[in-house]
Order: structure tokens, then sequence, then C-alpha cells
């Protein structure tokens, strides 16, 4: 058991990788190498990836195709052969100067043809296919583009005939090279490793980037109303505001008077995206009882009417107009009639100087403020070269066949990226790079991989659900990283199920974090993490947590209406949608982070005791050498410290980590976690459990939260005891206190400090022979003072 358990903390862990990165051309040449490739070519944009080699084929069109001698018609398409790999465009109806346009990639290692062949065909509704002609291409003759050359020019061909057909089958535009993942032509291309997909999936399987939508806060200062009139005019409203921006519904609360010109003075905060597309939609009501409200008057304004805030100068305040309808029978014919009776004081702007949360700050990837003119320059560049992944687990099953289709997707600011999906693969191989610029050395960049469950086929996933699946997530800290250093590991790719803590896979990243001006860097270290506006003008604690969440279904709402959508349960497990859930495990592990926090203090604590009590007389007596020193010297006590901190920072420089730091799940208390634990983690919110499991569950907690209540009772308890020293609560205990005071006083007033920091230190440190087993004087009588844990109920 103990080797199968150092057996999985090991394949927890992070590993070292040796991979083959950079650009390498025919006759041994490599970027700076001595191929035909010189070293004064501009330099690579992908050399942290492993190069992989394919066979482009870009089919233009076609023109002067002959027409179907029995229908008079033609409905072309092409068709792309290299041994038993084959490609297909769309077909036209009844055109003989089709245009397609479409580029078709396949992989060279998996090559075993010597010619491509490139059919042209008409497409038959009810018999075969019918031939119209060919080109055919030899292997050996197609050249290689090495970008940053110019695309390579297509060409005419004539159309080879069946033999012993001597008409004319017109010709196809046609270009075939020879590139890497780092062609233009790549992203956009038709694969061979993907020629199963078929229908809309075909979107879903090719790499993009995306961008987070702009987001503003809208801060709404509701002041007071004018004229506010309920229909029953007799009795004047009680008045509230409620204010909705797309999904987000916030009220003011209730004016205490009952009046026809209400005062609120109330801030109501939003989150939009632009474009904007919501409406600013407000009603002020009148509480007529507890179940019902009367809209009295309401205001509609388009978003890009207010005015944009960049700093925390005064916005001015403007009256608005309310719409009111007229109701009854007597007034039907004046339903429609706008009245202008009623109106509200507001102060509206969008905040272009705050940076908007959609991701814990823990975590944070970006710290820019929303207006671009506030952007300061980039420190840095983020390279991350996507590799590939190792030992993935089936997620789905396919054809009565478990498998995987593999994507990762990686978060960094604004801009997502995804790669593309690896079909039926447990050892995928993406090798694409991507690049951020870095304005704040302490963010981090989150990676996760996923499966691709849409990709129009019978496939269905493990747990039944038609969601691209997680497989794992990883996080890397710029700070963690020395600058213009390649860190090739390979990542485990954890995931907590209900059963448990599962390795998925391994994936393999290559990560570079070039600095662009070190100074500027520095200087951010003493610099604030979020734009001033976040510290003049604070949001509360529960206002940020209830803004960060609709941020994040906005963003989530806006990236699933891209194409190919980057779904809500991508987006929601990237910027950990549910961090603030209450977890057992979660807490346990918080509870050791802090007594791992304060190890150190207790190992000196125990220390200094051994010194106290001489369990090693000479380090003992060193120590009193020391101690007579400082206090001689007292001038020599700070400058001690700080050097003693210098030197044990050059002392532990030779133990510095190595790796970036990764999922741990010793700190994250993973392994440890019971069934219930994880199965209480996973829960619904509300719960989705039977009556005896809630029921155990919350006597569980009550157990947990009355031992934190005793914890925190006894530190109230030794605090108020201070405060009894002089509170004259104990006018016994106060009153010798306040003598031990005077006569303390009279003592150190004559007394030399120096005299007396001796005598204290060597009373502290005095010889186990002269110690006492019973508690000291001064501790018995702080024992004894009075608290007001007798005086709750």
């Amino acid at each position: 058991m103990a080797k199968d358990g150092a057996k999985s903390q090991e394949d927890y862990k992070l590993k070292d990788m040796k991979p083959d990165l950079g650009e390498k051309w025919p006759h041994g040449g490599q970027r700076g190498g001595s191929g035909w490739i010189s070293s004064e070519r501009v330099a690579s944009t992908y050399d942290l990836v492993e190069q992989m080699f394919y066979l482009y084929v870009r089919v233009v069109k076609a023109k002067d195709l002959p027409p179907n001698p029995v229908t008079s018609k033609c409905d072309p398409y092409v068709e792309v052969k290299i041994g038993n790999y084959k490609g297909k465009t769309k077909h036209f109806e009844k055109r003989t100067n089709p245009e397609w346009n479409q580029v078709f990639a396949f992989s060279k290692d998996k090559i075993q043809s010597s010619t491509v062949e490139v059919f042209v065909r008409d497409k038959e509704m009810v018999t075969r296919d019918d031939y119209i002609g060919k080109v055919v291409f030899d292997m050996h003759e197609i050249p290689t583009r090495v970008p940053p050359d110019s695309p390579l020019a297509p060409q005419w061909y004539r159309l080879e005939a069946r033999r012993g057909e001597a008409k004319k089958r017109g010709e196809v535009m046609v270009a075939v090279w020879l590139g890497t993942q780092a062609d233009e032509a790549f992203p956009d291309a038709w694969h061979s490793d993907a020629s199963s997909v078929q229908g809309e999936g075909v979107q879903s399987v090719r790499a993009k980037v995306y961008v987070s939508p702009k987001l503003w806060y809208l801060r709404v200062n509701v002041i007071e109303a004018q004229d506010v009139e309920p229909s029953d005019r007799s009795q004047p409203p009680q008045a509230f505001v409620k204010v909705q921006v797309g999904n987000q519904i916030l009220k003011t609360k209730l004016c205490p008077n009952k009046t026809t010109n209400p005062m609120w003075n109330e801030d109501l905060v939003f989150v939009a995206a632009e474009p904007f597309e919501e409406q600013f939609f407000l009603t002020v009501e009148n509480k007529v009882s507890s179940a019902k409200d009367e809209v009295m008057g309401r205001l509609i304004s388009p978003l890009n009417a207010f005015e944009k805030r960049l700093d925390h100068r005064a916005v001015h305040s403007k009256w608005y107009n309310l719409e009111k309808f007229g109701f009854g029978a007597l007034e039907g014919d004046k339903r429609h009639e706008l009245k202008f009776s009623s109106r509200i004081h507001l102060r509206v702007c969008l905040e272009g100087g705050y940076h908007v949360m959609d991701e814990s700050t823990l975590y944070i990837s970006d710290v820019k403020p929303t207006a671009r003119q506030l952007w300061k320059k980039p420190i840095g560049i983020l390279e991350v070269g996507i590799l590939s992944a190792q030992g993935l687990s089936p997620m789905k099953t396919k054809d009565g066949k478990a498998t995987t289709d593999p994507y990762c997707v990686a978060k960094y600011g604004q801009k997502w990226v995804r790669t593309r999906t690896i079909i039926e693969s447990f050892s995928p191989k993406w090798n694409e790079q991507y690049m951020w610029e870095v304005y704040d050395p302490c963010t981090v960049i989150t990676l996760g991989v996923f499966d691709n469950c849409h990709l129009g086929g019978s496939e269905k996933s493990n747990n039944g659900a038609k969601v691209d699946a997680r497989i794992g997530k990883v996080r890397i800290r710029l700070s963690t990283l020395e600058a213009d250093r390649i860190y090739t590991h390979s990542y485990p790719l954890l995931v907590l199920q209900t059963k448990g803590l599962k390795k998925m896979g391994e994936v393999q990243l290559a990560v570079r974090f070039t600095c662009l001006s070190l100074a500027h860097m520095m200087y951010l270290y003493g610099h604030p993490l979020l734009p001033k506006m976040h510290y003049l003008h604070p949001f509360t604690v529960n206002q940020l947590d209830s803004l960060r969440y609709q941020a994040m279904s906005i963003v989530a709402a806006r990236l699933a209406r891209a194409e190919p959508p980057l779904r809500k349960e991508i987006v929601e497990y990237m910027l950990d949608v549910d961090s603030h859930m209450w977890s057992m495990r979660r807490s346990k592990a918080n509870f050791f982070r802090i007594v791992s926090v304060f190890s150190s203090l207790i190992a000196m604590s125990k220390w200094l005791g051994d010194v106290c009590y001489w369990k090693n007389p000479l380090t003992t007596i060193l120590f009193h050498v020391l101690f007579f020193i400082l206090i001689c010297y007292p001038e020599l006590i700070l400058p001690t410290a700080f050097l003693y901190m210098f030197l044990i920072g050059l002392w532990s420089f030779r133990f510095r980590p190595r790796h970036p730091p990764h999922m741990d799940t010793k700190i994250s208390w993973a392994e440890a976690a019971t069934a219930d634990e994880l199965d209480e983690e996973f829960d619904t919110f509300p719960t989705s459990k039977g009556q005896d499991v809630v029921k155990m569950r919350y006597d569980r907690l009550r157990s947990v939260a009355g031992r934190i209540q005793m914890v925190v009772g006894d530190i109230a308890t030794q605090g108020e005891r201070f405060q009894a020293l002089l509170s004259w609560r104990d006018p016994r205990a106060t009153c010798l206190f306040v003598i031990t005071c005077l006569v303390a006083a009279m003592v150190l007033y004559v007394t030399p400090f120096k005299i007396v920091a001796l005598a204290a230190g060597m009373y502290w440190m005095r010889h186990p022979k002269f110690r006492s087993k019973m508690p000291s004087a001064p501790s018995n009588f702080f024992r004894k003072l009075p608290s007001k844990a007798d005086m709750m109920l």
C-alpha cells in the first residue's frame, strides 16, 4: 500500500520533458542551422512547438467543365485523394465554372502514397457520380513553402480524361505545396485526421482565437423622485426603484416615509458589455402590500446615452421624465398617452476606471481598467506552445467504442485560444503556439483540456449529457517564471470526481516569459494590483461577488455566440464559477495552509524554548553572548535582523523551485477527502439530496461550526481580559495592576533600559534548576481576570 501511495504521488507530480522544439527543414536545415534555410531568415514564431509537416492542396476553381450528356447539366465537386485519405469540396448545381477556394491539409507522417490525385466529378443523385477528369502530382516534385514567403500561386491544370477519350474535359486551378502548422492556410484547412466529421461539426474541430467582450460597470445613483402618484391617490405611496439591465435586476430600499416625493440616494451597480445590446429599464413602484407592487412610472434608455467616466471626478446628475400609462375603463381612449407628470433624479455613468473582474483575484489574468486610454505599456510577452497530451482517459462511447476527441483551451487576459480537435486520440499532438501581451507579472494563465461532444455524430459522453466534458486544468503564475527561459514540462491533468481524485492524463506545454522592461516590472511590484478606482471608491465584498458572477455570465453568453461557440460549461470551468461554494475538503485544506504558514513561527518558539531550557548548552551560551552584544549595542538590532534575513535568502537560493507550480493534491487535501465530502462538494445548490443526507451533513456542519465558535470565543475572552486590566470590573485586580504599573514606572525611571533588558533576558533564559513547574504569577493573574463570557446567555 505504501508503494502504491508513493507511486501515485509521483504520478501526480510535474515531469521534465525534452521535446524537439523549433523549425527544421530539408537537408538538415534548422533555424540558425546549416541547411539551405540560413540563419538570416526572420526569427520563427513557432519555436516553442515541435514541427509538423503537412501537404496542402488548395482547390481554387474550375472552368469549361463539360455537361453530362444525359442530363445536360453539370453539378461539379472536387475530390482530393492521397492513399486512403479523401477530401471533398461542396458541389455546385448547374455550374460549369465553379469556385471553391478550399484548402486540404494531409499530415505528412501518415501519407503512404507517392502521388496526389485531384479528381473533378459530377454529382449524381441516383447513380454513381460521373468522372469528369483528374490531375496527378508526384510527391517528390511538390515544392516546399517556408513562411514568411508569400502564398504559392495556384495554376491552371488541364484535366486528364479516361484512357481512350479525346474529348476536352476542362481545367482546374490548384496549388500544391509542403508546409508546416505555421502556414496561414492551416487554421481554416480541411484536415485529413478529421475526415470523419461531417456537417456542423466541421467548424467545431478548427483552432480559433476568441476575445472576451469589453465589460463596463454601470453605476446608477438613485437620488430622489418628484410627483409620483399611485392609482389610489387617497393614500401616499411607499416607493422604491427597480432597475433592470439585461438579466440583472436591482432594487433600492423602501423610502422610509410615505410621500409623493421620495428620497433614496442609493448606488446600484451593474455589468454591461460592448456593444451595448441591453436597454436601461427603470421603474418607480409602490409597495401596496407584501405580495403586490404597483408601477407608478418608468424610464427606458439605451446605455450609450450615459456618460463614460475614466477617473473619480464627479458626474453631473440629471432629471429624467417618467413615462406613465393611464389605466381604468374611463381612460380607455388615453391608454397609450404619455404623461410626464413625474420625474426622477439620477446620476448614471459607465465606469471606465475599474477592472471588471470575471475571475477570482487569487488567480486573476487581467488587471487592466476598462478604458483603453488608461492602459500602460506591456512589460513582457508570454508565449505558450501547446504540444500534446498523453494517456488521456476515454470520455465517451462512439459506435460502441470508448474514445476521446480532445482539444485545449487557454485563457489569459481578454484573449482565449482554442486548439483544433484531434479526433479519436488518447495521445493527441496539437503543436500550436500562441502569444499574449503581459501587463503585470503577478497574473495567472489557465489552460484546460476538454472532450469535444459536438461533432455531429452518434457520440455520447460517459455522464449521458451533451456537453464538452472536462479532462483537466493547469494554472501557471507568471511571477514564478524566470525571464527568457523555456519551460518544457508535462503537467498532470487531475480532476476531482464524486468517486475521488482521478488522473485523466498529462498535457505537455512549452512556456516562455520574455521581459521587455525589467525596471518597469520591478516598479509594478510596489504598485497596486488593480486600478486606483478600486481603492478610491471600493465596492463591498458582497457587491464584488455579485458583479463577478454577472460578468462571468455575460462572458459565457457572448462567447457562446461565436462560431464555433466556446460553450458555457467551458467558460465556467476556466473561470472557476463555483470556487466560492462550501466544501469540507477546501475548508480542511485552507486550515492546514494556515497551520503551514505558522509552522515556522511555531518551530522558532520551540527552538527558543530549547535555548531557555538549556537543551543544547553550547547553543544557549552562544545565544547569551549574542544577547549581551545586542544589549550593549542596541543600534545593531535592526541591521542584524535584516542581515540575517539576507543570509537566509541567499542560502535558500540553492533550494529554489526549478519548476512552475502545478495542481498539488496534498495541499488541496484531494486524496484524503472522504466519499461523502466529495458527494457534498458536487451537490447542486440548492441541494438535491434526500432529507436524511441533508440532516447528517447539517449536523456535521454544526459540529465543525461549534469548534470554530469555541476558538473564536477563546480569542474574544483573552482580548476582554486585556480590557479588564484597567476597566475596574474586578476592582481588586485593577488596583493591583495600577499599583504594579506605578512601581514599575518608578523603577524604570531610575534604572537604565539596558540593565532592565539584560535582567529580563537573563530571567527568561535562566537555567532549569531555577525554574518551577507551576505557572508564573503574571500568568495566574491574567487568567483570573474577568471576561464577558459570563454575561452571555
